[in-house]
């Protein structure tokens, strides 16, 4: 593959990186899809909703709710602390729900999956699920295109965040920048489906307000908030695509954190395949090994979070960048 960033260590001694890594090919998932499927085509069995998916989301979202509403009347230490341990594995297992619904994975027709994507918004406690399906589906079609990609992140970030506290504090705030930073690279205008997840989400937040108080909603705002930062879920913002190898600009991580994300870990897998569900795409790597075992991978993502905050040489420029390709040939 051809890019620039091979030298920049050996330049700069142990200085971080002043720029991004720049590709000159296309991003890898296309031509490794046509690759296994001509050598496996029986992969294409794999593809579809999964059928638990609405299940498994139905109890996630209850549970949390309830949770809040248990929580009512409990002092805010005891709240902060059910959050970190409890509450966000929940709210992120929903976030990352959305991100499987984005793709279908649950129904057949889409608007089904949009109606369930707002559902699982509720415990949440922001309206995000229409929203991310437009941005994260570019982030397939145009991995790490320059200005279209808004999985990468801006320049003023990349400036500022230098050293291990600036990096910490990055990383603890990670989710809003996740969340703002396409909004003011990248607005798109908003449509019916933003307008009706904005009515729902806030409809919900204000009745929990209503009938048992700011502490329930604190609650769920609170769950997603520590759960997208300093947090062992969180890993995989900065495992899936963070180049700690300027070979390889996707990781797969294979651990047992994989079982509460909708196996979000299997990066490379889901990459060449967004039409296999998260509980399928092990059967990917069982089926064509020599495609995967390969290539770098985690084992753990707190250690991905350390390894990114401790390394000096690490930071937000850490990530390969394309320009548009002419050729119109996209990964879904």
């Amino acid at each position: 593959m051809g890019f620039e960033g091979e030298k920049r260590e050996e330049e700069e001694g142990v200085r971080m990186a002043n720029d991004f890594f720049w590709s000159y090919t296309d991003e890898p998932h296309a031509s490794r899809r046509r690759q296994i499927l001509s050598q496996y085509p029986q992969i294409k069995h794999l593809f579809g909703p999964d059928p638990f998916a609405f299940l498994k989301i139905s109890g996630v979202v209850l549970l949390q709710l309830w949770t809040a509403t248990f929580l009512h009347d409990a002092t805010w230490l005891k709240i902060l602390i059910v959050a970190y341990f409890f509450g966000s594995f929940l709210n992120h297992n929903l976030f990352l729900a959305i991100h499987e619904l984005s793709h279908n994975l649950a129904f057949s027709t889409p608007v089904y999956n949009r109606w369930l994507g707002i559902f699982a918004n509720l415990p949440v406690g922001v309206p995000m699920s229409v929203t991310f399906q437009k941005y994260h589906l570019e982030h397939h079609r145009f991995q790490g295109v320059d200005g279209i990609d808004m999985d990468i992140p801006s320049h003023a970030e990349a400036h500022v965040v230098k050293n291990v506290l600036a990096k910490s504090i990055w990383v603890i705030l990670q989710l809003f920048f996740y969340a703002f930073r396409p909004l003011f690279l990248k607005p798109k205008p908003p449509g019916v489906w933003e307008f009706v997840n904005f009515t729902i989400q806030i409809s919900l937040d204000g009745a929990m307000v209503y009938f048992w108080g700011w502490k329930s909603l604190g609650y769920l705002i609170l769950s997603t908030f520590v759960g997208g930062g300093m947090h062992p879920m969180a890993g995989h913002f900065i495992s899936e695509h963070y180049v700690f190898k300027p070979e390889q600009e996707t990781y797969s991580y294979y651990g047992p954190l994989n079982l509460m994300t909708w196996s979000v870990g299997y990066h490379n897998e889901h990459h060449d395949f967004p039409r296999i569900p998260g509980s399928k795409l092990y059967k990917v790597k069982e089926i064509a090994p020599e495609y995967y075992e390969n290539l770098d991978s985690y084992k753990s993502w707190s250690q991905v979070i350390y390894m990114y905050i401790m390394d000096r040489t690490v930071g937000p420029f850490c990530r390969m960048k394309r320009k548009l390709s002419t050729k119109g040939n996209k990964s879904e």
